[in-house]
């Protein structure tokens, strides 16, 4: 509210002196001073103004006006405007190492899903090479699954040199024994979490080197991909995950491919057994992942690294009897020790370390589908090897097998949100073809009217 105090003549120019109104009840006491004093801080009234000039912006309906915005806090904001160049300047540098980064992560990532399928590939076709001179596959993976025992110190020493803590390896791995309950690590708890998973481990490698017997390194990575499916038709009927539609094709997809591919050489023979014997493979480590997610759940990268050294001491204490055992009933004839080809048995089992290494750390640190999409990039690896260094023939079942197996393997690695986010995608560029198109149209008319008012008509629009 604003009252006109006084209006006064000086010369010949007029001026208006406007004070704000002290009392609305006692008009007689308004000071009469001819001087304004004007408060360097703006004061409050009850209605959110805060001073006079705001008053007057707010009645006369000025564009753009938000109270409490008067000139002298206009000049305010036009100082902090001389600090733009500095916050461009920071702007850019964020955006600069912003670019960076994701540049660096996608970098990692591609190097994470090189590392995956070469050390596959590579474990897979060591096998092949050892199998011509050292035809015992559960001597292989007990050997191979033992070598697990080194990924906690692997973990422990990468710890200590990228972070630089004090910690001693049995305070750490004291640390990393809450996985398995507040109690920590002790014999019941020991053989209990870790006996299961340890037979589940040893029962899938064990499959896949007496796939590998029966068919060829590509049909046997081929069928491996299938554990996906399994894990997914695991999870929706035992945790209750969300049912998918498209995961219900890929998984049908997935068993068709098998079928075909137990079809190429006719259900018989050792073609039928290799793809049971990979199919088994498949399920068992599917089951592995299942239970892990039930019992375990999620966990860190010493927890993991903790799990896979427990699990390679399982192996060697309970499972040594098993090659025992093999060797005694000759089921595989081992041979002295000085015969057996140790730079195969040490490279696969190598290789095969570095795999575990990268799939069950790299998820902790990476993205899953990295993990995923390099062991599908293993079948065409393998392929190349084959075609190349054995010369198969695939047949044209079999390729068709394989390209179904690996194309529900990809439907598989779609997010649970997909199709929310590619119906909100194709609207956008619906209303982005849209509004082009209304441009376009506007355009046009305003050419329309622009020549016949050349030519001296006028267009009358319809109602």
């Amino acid at each position: 509210m604003l009252e006109m105090d006084s209006i006064s003549e000086t010369g010949d120019q007029s001026w208006i002196r406007l004070e704000p109104l002290k009392n609305t009840h006692l008009p007689e006491k308004v000071t009469q001073s001819s001087e304004v004093l004007v408060d360097s801080s703006p004061k409050m009234t009850a209605n959110g103004v805060h001073d006079i000039e705001d008053r007057i912006l707010r009645i006369t309906g000025y564009y753009g006006y938000k109270p409490g915005f008067s000139s002298h806090r206009r000049e305010e904001g036009s100082e902090s405007h001389t600090e733009t160049p500095c916050s461009e300047a920071s702007g850019e540098s964020r955006f600069n190492q912003t670019c960076a980064n994701t540049a660096l992560k996608v970098l990692g990532g591609l190097l994470m899903v090189l590392c995956v399928s070469s050390s596959w590939v590579g474990t897979t076709q060591v096998v092949k090479l050892t199998f011509q001179s050292f035809s015992c596959p559960f001597f292989i993976s007990w050997f191979s699954s033992n070598w697990n025992i080194l990924i906690f110190p692997i973990y422990y020493s990468g710890h200590v040199v990228t972070t630089g803590e004090k910690q001693t390896p049995r305070q750490k791995f004291r640390e990393c024994s809450r996985l398995f309950g507040e109690d920590g690590m002790t014999l019941k708890v020991f053989v209990k979490r870790t006996a299961p998973f340890s037979i589940l481990w040893t029962l899938t490698s064990y499959l896949y080197l007496l796939a590998l017997k029966k068919l060829t390194a590509t049909d046997v990575s081929a069928l491996y991909c299938c554990h996906k499916a399994f894990v997914f038709l695991l999870s929706w009927i035992v945790l209750k995950d969300r049912f998918m539609g498209v995961r219900i094709v890929a998984a049908i997809m997935a068993i068709t491919g098998i079928v075909m591919m137990a079809y190429a050489d006719g259900f018989h023979g050792d073609s039928f057994v290799g793809v049971a014997l990979a199919v088994g493979s498949a399920s068992t480590s599917a089951l592995y992942k299942v239970l892990f997610k039930m019992f375990i759940g999620s966990a860190n990268l010493g927890e993991v690294a903790h799990f896979l050294s427990t699990m390679g001491f399982f192996n060697l204490i309970f499972i040594s009897c098993v090659p025992l055992i093999l060797y005694f009933t000759r089921v595989e004839h081992l041979g002295s020790l000085s015969s057996l080809p140790w730079g195969y048995l040490c490279g696969l089992a190598g290789l095969w370390l570095v795999f575990n290494i990268l799939v069950h750390v790299g998820v902790v640190l990476t993205y899953p589908i990295l993990i995923s999409i390099g062991t599908l990039l293993s079948v065409p690896g393998n392929a190349a090897v084959d075609v190349l260094k054995h010369e198969v023939i695939f047949s044209v079942v079999r390729l068709t097998a394989t390209c179904i197996i690996c194309l529900g393997f990809l439907l598989l690695l779609l997010p649970e949100e997909w199709d929310t986010v590619t119906l909100r995608f194709l609207a956008t560029i619906a209303d982005k073809k849209t509004e082009d198109h209304g441009e376009e149209l506007t355009e046009s008319s305003i050419q329309t009217r622009s020549r016949s008012r050349a030519n001296g008509t006028v267009s009358i629009p319809l109602a």
